[in-house]
Order: C-alpha cells, then sequence, then structure tokens
C-alpha cells in the first residue's frame, strides 16, 4: 500500500504505519466488528455513524445498546412508531437524526429489502445520508475506498500537513489531503484508525505526539505547533432568545404535548411552551388561564442560538386542557428532550417543597 501523490514522505507510508498501529491499539466499540469474527453488520455501523454525528462515545454507547436491543434489524426499526423512536432518542440531542433514521430505514426496508446499498452513490441515495455517513459506512460496513473525515480526521490531517486556511473553509482541502493517504486496501480499517487516532493521541489540547504513529512526517510538529491546528475561524456570539415553559398539574399529572413535526426538537412529546423570541414571551401561549407562578428558569444551548427559559406552574381542577396527561411519578419514561427533562426536574423540586 503505497500513499498517493502529496502525502508526507517518511520510511513508511502514512496508512502502513497507521494501520500497524491500530492493529495493537484499536478501541474496542460495542458498534466495531471483532477482527477474528463475522464481518461488520451494515445496520450496526449505519445506525452508530448517525448517533455518534457532534455526539461523544460515552453518551453513545448506552442509547446504541438500547436501540439495538429494541430493534435489532432495520427492518424491526423501519416498523416502529415515530413517537417511540423519538422518544428513545430523547436525550441524545440534534433531533432530526432522529426523524432521518426513521426515514432511511423505511427506505431501506421498502426499497432495498432490508438490505443497505453497498457503494458510496448508493448510499447518498438514501433519506438523510450526507456524505459523511455515506463514506463511512461505505468504508467500514462493505470495505469499500471511501475518504471518511470527521472532526478527529480533521484535525489529525490538518497538523500532518500544517494546513493554514481555517475551518470552516478549509474542509475541501483537508478531504483532498485525507484522500492522497486513503488506502486501496482495509479503506474501513483506516478510517477508525484515523477516528481513533484524534480520539485518543491526536487530541485537542496536549497531544500525545510521542506515540503517535505519524509523528515522523507530521509537518504542524516539525514546526512545534501542534495546537495551532487546525486553524479555526474566530467564532461569534450565539444569540440568546427568551421563552416560558409552562407546567400544569391535575389529578397527580402534568400537560404534556407533541411538538409540530418540522421545526426545533420536531416530533417530540414536551411540556408547553410559548414563542422562542429575543423578547420575554411572558404567558404568551399558555396551555390554559391559570394563576401562573415562577418556579425557576435557566439556560439550554442549541446549536445557533441560547435560549433563556422560565418555567411557571399552576394547579388546574381537571383535566381538560388539550394535550397529553402523563403521571408526574413516570415523568421520566416520557422521553422528554433534555431541555424540558429539566425543566420538569426543576418544577418538580419546586412544586414537592410547596
Amino acid at each position: 500500500m503505497s500513499p498517493r501523490s502529496g502525502a508526507p514522505t517518511g520510511p513508511v507510508p502514512p496508512s502502513a504505519a497507521l494501520l500497524a498501529w491500530y492493529d495493537i491499539h484499536r478501541r474496542t466499540l460495542p458498534w466495531r466488528a471483532d477482527p477474528l469474527g463475522p464481518p461488520p453488520d451494515p445496520y450496526a455501523v449505519w445506525l452508530s455513524e448517525v448517533m455518534l454525528q457532534q455526539t461523544t462515545v460515552a453518551a453513545v454507547k448506552p442509547y446504541f445498546a438500547r436501540f439495538l436491543a429494541r430493534w435489532p434489524t432495520v427492518e424491526t426499526l423501519a416498523a416502529a412508531a415515530d413517537a417511540d423512536v423519538m422518544a428513545a432518542w430523547a436525550g441524545l440531542g440534534y433531533y432530526a437524526r432522529a426523524r432521518n433514521l426513521i426515514a432511511c430505514a423505511r427506505a431501506v426496508a421498502r426499497d432495498h429489502g432490508g438490505r443497505f446499498p453497498d457503494t458510496e452513490e448508493g448510499l447518498r441515495a438514501l433519506p438523510g445520508l450526507g456524505a459523511y455517513t455515506a463514506a463511512a459506512v461505505a468504508a467500514i460496513a462493505f470495505g469499500r475506498r471511501a475518504v471518511v473525515v470527521d472532526a478527529n480526521v480533521e484535525r489529525v490531517v490538518a497538523r500532518l500537513f500544517a494546513v493554514e486556511e481555517a475551518l470552516p473553509a478549509a474542509r475541501p482541502k483537508l478531504r483532498q489531503l485525507a484522500d492522497t493517504i486513503t488506502p486501496d486496501e482495509r479503506a474501513g480499517d483506516f478510517a477508525q484508525a484515523m477516528m481513533d487516532l484524534g480520539a485518543t493521541i491526536c487530541t485537542p489540547r496536549s497531544p500525545a505526539c510521542a506515540l503517535c504513529p505519524l509523528a515522523g512526517g507530521c509537518a504542524a510538529r516539525a514546526a512545534c505547533a501542534q495546537e495551532d491546528y487546525p486553524r479555526k475561524m474566530a467564532k461569534r456570539d450565539k444569540p440568546v432568545r427568551r421563552g416560558t415553559i409552562f407546567w400544569l398539574e391535575a389529578e397527580g399529572h402534568v400537560l404534556l404535548r407533541r411538538r409540530p413535526p418540522r421545526g426545533m426538537l420536531g416530533g417530540m412529546r414536551a411540556l408547553p411552551s410559548g414563542p422562542w423570541q429575543e423578547q420575554d414571551p411572558a404567558l404568551a401561549d399558555a396551555p390554559a388561564p391559570a394563576d401562573w407562578r415562577a418556579l425557576g428558569g435557566g439556560r439550554h444551548v442549541f446549536t445557533h442560538f441560547a435560549l433563556d427559559y422560565v418555567v411557571v406552574g399552576s394547579l388546574a381542577s381537571d383535566r381538560l386542557a388539550e394535550g397529553e396527561w402523563w403521571p408526574i411519578g413516570r415523568i421520566e419514561e416520557a422521553g422528554l428532550p433534555t431541555l424540558f427533562a429539566r425543566a420538569a426536574a426543576l418544577a418538580r423540586s419546586q412544586t414537592e417543597k410547596a
């Protein structure tokens, strides 16, 4: 295996050095196939890759195990109710991924007989599969040569070649450079090796260069500037919006509502809330006329904005308000997104004190 043109020079091609390191130091992860066992399960590879987008391995592990136990095949996931899948996803964040998960599973079951396409092109045609996920599944599940670039790989490549362009504008160049060192053989192992290297050795802070199999050809290390890469544009402050979350109790139950299928936290079960906007919405869109009292508040940070929220609570004499009345003692089973789970915990703690 020889690196393609433009790769760093050295006594051993980067791909060979990295794969030799990976054979000894590979991480054991629940979605990875045992080298001595059966080949990778494309369903497990796809499921893990969707879950791992912008989410840590530690956070994904329990969700992956629960999903695989409940829906062991793509056909069983395709047959699941949207609400069940969204509830099982609750707390993992970036909920558009869950909606895409359902759509993709149904497309695979309906259009492909329950078998994932085995090429990058075929995978890209599935709903919700972007360039990264399609490349990762093609390489890891099917052994296709594909250039797999996540945040860990971006960091490794940016340091290896001392790429001066700043992210995110540098991404096309980083992918091109990753292509120059991706081997024709063992592309899936190479992709996972790059991810492991970025996660365990070539870390954002204090990289362990003495243990790195690519250290000899790393331009950033040669300049003693490892932590200066990848270059990044200065972050803009996120806009701040304000909102009110309503905790309405009646007969040991609390009112929940299903959020609209499109938009923030689309399709998720949640506490009622008013508009999220720059100005304080006060009690706009309250679920019922009531004597609302403030129970507390907090800040929740989404991808594109931060939400300063206030939780207000009240008692109702009956359960006539429109929505789903959920037993307060089983609120943890409702599958609330993190924002509303925190609001519910705050409300319960305050109402129990009263």
